[in-house]
């Protein structure tokens, strides 16, 4: 059997093959005469009568709350080739002392020959294959995020009369420094020529006994992608839902696939990567309650074509816990109820019709799950050992800093967080802990209970991570989280603490609905699906 450096190999040697062949398929495009007059829309710096100005470095555009940015509007006929665009992230900069829009908040449209409606509407980010209002890096043949903040499109865009390109600023705070190069050619486009279509989608959480709905459209065209975007509600595996395509009005899907991450052309799950044809640039822990993924996938090679209409779905289905199988049983086809937002990429002839509606960005946030006990406000002297504790802020902290503890002695490394609870309800135990260069490892106690296995906090780079505990139904009064330090590991410089907050993780209804582990004492078996 091939071992792991084996399939990296042929993986790497795929890749390259593809790569080549995409790049020879271009250049030898490239031998070809081209027609037509290259044209650009930028926000390059202009003088008032709307020349150049060649003495100005202030290229960038910063757009206000409620204001609607026109990157291009052009006239006729013609094909965008490219679209670039770069702004400041969300958190406080010098240019931004409080901070920015992030991507999610702003609203991409695309008007082509003047219609009343968008054929392409959906967030900034989310097109561009970043979910969460998070920076990530995309790698693809249509679609690239360089570093995670430089922002291309290279999905052809053919034109008749005009095109219209804009971004509405739907945050309560400035899109800073929006830089952009919308670049087109002036062309003849033939009759049969379709128009390239963009369509969000979301549903918090997804409908229960109902396929989630990436596309429904009709007319004639074909389809070339999918960005999907998951966070999961429940412990475990979210992916085995098959993908359904309905063609041409069909009522039984004709297009029926494996499962999620089959579609995504990956196996055994969604694991961190980026190919010229799908990708996966956000995958948290696995299995984990709240994980967060985002895969997509471009069907440039493989589109599906249809004549009359397509509706493309998926169901959600997957592994849960015993406490969430109604007959307290563990196996991978259950319907689950995770939070699911999706943008569908096309081509067709004519108008699309219009199947889903952009919610306002404070409705594409995904809704809070977490009670959430910050550790800034719990300083009391009498909750840790000796040693010096400080509040620290930063752009990782932003909800208000962390609490960083720096131990006299592994044996006085003890610091604890008290948590009230009002109602006896299931909840997943969480700990939002920092991890850094010169950090410790550190066991967890809940009322005294030693919880899971000890937590090293190391990294070479300073990050926030979550860490599960525990499954339980706390008793009404208030319970401590006690972290004792147990020493370093061989690489960490030192044994500190950086505590961030506790959660208390909401958990589906159907856990209380069963109430599998209602009566349970979880001192006595403390449990983490």
């Amino acid at each position: 059997m091939p071992d792991k450096k084996t399939h990296s190999w042929r993986f790497t040697v795929l890749l390259l093959l593809l790569g080549a062949l995409a790049q020879a398929q271009s250049l030898s495009d490239l031998a070809k005469s081209l027609e037509g007059r290259s044209m650009r829309s930028s926000s390059s710096a202009r003088l008032p009568g709307g020349e150049y100005d060649p003495d100005s470095n202030y290229d960038n555009a910063n757009v206000k709350p409620l204001e609607t940015k026109v990157l291009l509007d052009a006239k006729g006929p013609g094909e965008i080739t490219h679209i670039w665009m770069t702004f400041l992230g969300p958190e406080p900069h010098p240019w931004a002392k409080t901070g920015a829009a992030n991507h999610q908040e702003m609203l991409l449209r695309i008007y082509w020959d003047d219609r009343p409606d968008p054929d392409v509407e959906a967030p900034v980010g989310e097109f561009f294959g970043c979910g969460f209002g998070m920076r990530m890096e995309v790698q693809s043949l249509p679609v690239i995020v360089d570093d995670g903040d430089g922002y291309n499109c290279f999905w052809h865009m053919p034109f008749r009369k005009a095109a219209r390109v804009e971004i509405i600023n739907q945050s309560d705070k400035n899109i800073a420094l929006l830089y952009y190069n919308v670049d087109w050619i002036q062309k003849e486009v033939p009759p049969d020529t379709p128009y390239f279509c963009a369509q969000y989608n979301q549903s918090y959480p997804v409908g229960k006994g109902k396929d989630y709905v990436v596309l429904d459209t009709e007319g004639k065209g074909h389809y070339v992608g999918t960005t999907l975007y998951v966070r999961s509600r429940s412990p475990e595996w979210f992916g085995e839902g098959d993908e359904k395509i309905y063609i041409d009005g069909e009522e039984k899907a004709s297009v029926w696939g494996t499962g999620t991450e089959d579609y995504f052309l990956a196996a055994w799950g969604l694991k961190n990567n980026s190919t010229l044809y799908f990708g996966t640039p956000w995958a948290e822990e696995w299995g984990s309650l709240g994980q967060r993924t985002a895969a997509y996938r471009w069907h440039i090679q493989d589109p599906i074509v249809f004549n009359t209409g397509i509706r493309f779905t998926f169901e959600h289905y997957g592994w849960l816990p015993v406490d969430e199988n109604p007959r307290g049983l563990h196996d991978s086809w259950n319907e689950r109820e995770d939070d699911f937002a999706s943008v569908a990429y096309w081509y067709q002839l004519g108008p699309t019709k219009r199947f889903a509606v952009v919610p306002p960005a404070s409705e594409r946030k995904l809704p809070c799950l977490d009670r959430i006990i910050a550790a800034v406000g719990l300083l009391d002297p009498q909750r840790h050992g000796p040693g010096e504790v400080v509040v620290q802020e930063g752009v990782l902290w932003p909800e208000g800093g962390q609490v960083f503890f720096r131990p006299a002695s592994d044996a006085d490394g003890w610091y604890e967080i008290p948590f009230a609870v009002k109602v006896r309800e299931p909840r997943r135990l969480i700990l939002n802990l920092t991890r850094s260069y010169d950090y410790g490892i550190y066991q967890a106690f809940v009322d005294g209970v030693k919880i899971g296995n000890p937590i090293d906090l190391y990294a070479a780079d300073t990050q926030v991570k979550e860490y599960s505990l525990l499954d339980f139904w706390p008793e009404p009064g208030t319970h401590t989280v006690r972290l004792q330090c147990i020493g370093k590991s061989d690489n960490s410089a030192a044994n500190y603490l950086g505590v961030v907050s506790v959660l208390l993780r909401e958990r589906r209804p159907c856990v209380s609905e069963y109430g599998h582990d209602k009566d349970k004492d979880w001192k006595e078996n403390p449990v983490l699906y």
